[in-house]
């Protein structure tokens, strides 16, 4: 009997002694495409600003004796936020004071000039030249008071005007002027936001706007806003469209929305930025898969397909809007295919899968 080589003979006992078992197919959470009536959602980049935001600015001008008010505390109408020195206001509404009571006494001297001219007039005891030149002199004198009762009545205003109060009810920000800082009508001291409720601004499409005034024109609007902030969380509160601008943004083929949101806790402040959502319309028999089977590739949006043999099937699908975890399909599946909604870092196109229900 021939005697096999030693390295042939060593190959065919490793053989013999090592038995491989076959990979188990990879497990994989699958979801069915589903087909029902979704209202269409869009959404928005947003920044918020007040309500009402009035940039406090005196009215006279002068030296700040000193701020009354607390920075960013609540303010309302009518409450004194400055404070400018009104020594000089309150000498001229002095001098204003004194003129005119000297024009009032110059007055009635051609008052009762005029009283006593008249009757002898009548007599002739006095010419018509002199009676005319007495009411001619009463009538100046009077001139003369209504002119110093309006140069009063502006002194007085600059006397008050020295109290820089502001003209809502709203919360106040940082002052700009401090304590003997020259102030005038060009010098900005602070600003006074009505918080409550919020304005937000957003520009949308052409079409978008137009579907999304439709769905506001039959439902009414009221609650139809969502804002979503920065990071990322639902404000709690939905909104209410407010106005539309008067045309569409040639250059960007958009128009300017704004809306309103409530904000009792002052959450919300002027010039943060968030997401506005709104419903545009609604989808009749459209495809839904969880927004979670789907990947971006290369500006592509490719989902995996079990088939009925559980072998994985790499498509392109073309998506439409999205409706809460949810998002349309629009091209490319069927209802009632399985797509992986967990595990689709580890599938390939052909690969065997075990398909379990998606959590």
């Amino acid at each position: 009997m021939k005697m096999l080589p030693p390295l042939i003979l060593a190959l065919l006992v490793a053989g013999c002694t090592h038995s491989g078992k076959p990979t188990a197919p990879a497990q994989v959470g699958v979801a069915t495409v589903t087909q029902q009536d979704v209202p269409l959602v869009r959404e928005w980049i947003a920044s918020l600003d007040g309500f009402v935001n009035a940039e406090i600015r005196p009215q006279v001008e002068g030296y700040v004796l000193r701020q009354v008010y607390r920075e960013g505390a609540a303010v309302h109408r009518g409450q004194t936020l400055f404070e400018i020195d009104p020594r000089a206001f309150k000498a001229a509404s002095d001098q204003a004071r004194a003129a005119l009571a000297r024009d009032k006494a110059a007055r009635d001297k051609a008052r009762l000039d005029v009283d006593r001219f008249t009757p002898l007039a009548a007599q002739k005891a006095i010419s018509q030249q002199e009676l005319d030149n007495a009411l001619s002199s009463l009538r100046q004198a009077q001139a003369a008071v209504d002119a110093s009762q309006a140069a009063l009545d502006k002194a007085s205003l600059n006397v008050e005007w020295t109290r820089v109060s502001s003209p809502i009810d709203g919360v106040a920000g940082i002052a700009k002027v401090q304590m003997g800082d020259l102030v005038n009508g060009t010098r900005v001291m602070t600003t006074v936001s009505t918080l409550n409720p919020i304005k937000v601004f957003f520009s949308a499409t052409e079409q978008d706007y137009r579907d999304w005034a439709r769905d506001w024109a039959r439902g009414g609007g009221k609650g139809s806003l969502e804002l979503v902030l920065s990071d990322g969380t639902v404000y709690p509160r939905r909104g209410d469209p407010l106005l539309a601008d008067r045309g569409i943004d040639p250059r960007t083929g958009t128009i300017l929305v704004a809306g309103t949101f409530p904000n009792p806790d002052g959450l919300l402040r002027p010039g943060q930025y968030g997401k506005v959502r709104a419903a545009v319309g609604l989808a009749r028999n459209a495809l839904l898969v969880p927004q979670r089977a789907i990947w971006d590739l290369q500006g592509t949006s490719q989902v995996a397909v079990v088939g009925r043999d559980n072998k994985v099937e790499i498509r392109v699908v073309q998506t439409g809007a999205k409706a809460g975890p949810l998002v349309v399909i629009e091209k490319g599946l069927n209802p009632g295919e399985r797509v992986v909604v967990e595990g689709t870092q580890k599938v390939a196109s052909g690969q065997l899968v075990t398909p379990l229900p998606g959590k």
